[in-house]
Formats: structure tokens, sequence, C-alpha cells
């Protein structure tokens, strides 16, 4: 069984940053994708970043130039850092991995960004 735990989440100023964390553990295969994904209240659950195995990625228009994402192949961790954060940011942000015919979900961790 895959677990995703996250953590990093928290309240925030506009302009501010934080950094998102996601530990994957069980049988993960060596070619998969792991990413972030953000659903705000009342939105649907929305694409922010995607980085492949090969550390290709993808951002949403909304995030580029603004958030980061990255990779420890080793640990199957991924990061999202994000900078110069919005109040428009603020959501519920949720880990990833998809593998070839599976796929997983973190817990969530909450974003808050005031203005």
């Amino acid at each position: 069984q895959v677990r995703l735990v996250e953590s990093g989440g928290g309240l925030v100023q506009a302009g501010g940053s934080l950094r998102l964390s996601c530990a994957a553990s069980g049988s993960i295969i060596s070619s998969n994708v792991m990413g972030w994904y953000r659903q705000a209240p009342g939105k649907q659950r929305e694409l922010v970043a995607i980085i492949t195995s090969g550390l290709s990625t993808n951002y949403a228009d909304s995030v580029k130039g603004r958030f980061t994402i990255s990779r420890d192949g080793a640990q199957n961790t991924v990061y999202l850092q994000m900078n110069s954060l919005k109040p428009e940011d603020t959501a519920v942000y949720y880990c990833n991995l998809k593998l070839p015919f599976l796929g997983y979900w973190g817990q969530g961790t909450q974003v808050t960004v005031s203005s």
C-alpha cells in the first residue's frame, strides 16, 4: 500500500513564502509522476504543478514564476516552494502520486494567505 504524508502548510501574509513537503512510502515503482493540486472552498480541485521521475515539470499558469516543484527521487519526496503568495492561493493543497495504473492522494494541508 502506498502512503503520502504532507507537511508545511500554514498561515502566511501576502508576499510571503511557504514550502510544502510530501513523502511517499510503500510499493512505488521508479517511473512515476508526483505533483500538487489544490482546492479552494466552492471550487474544483486544480493542478498546481507536477514533476516526473525524469524531472520534467509542468505548472499552472497562475503559479508560474512563483512556485517551484522539486523532488528527491531516492526518497520519493516532492516539495513545493511557494513564493510571492497571494490571497487567491488560499486552498487545501493535496499531494498526488501517479503510477501507470493507479493514483494516490495525500490527506491535504491547508495554506491560508492573508491580505
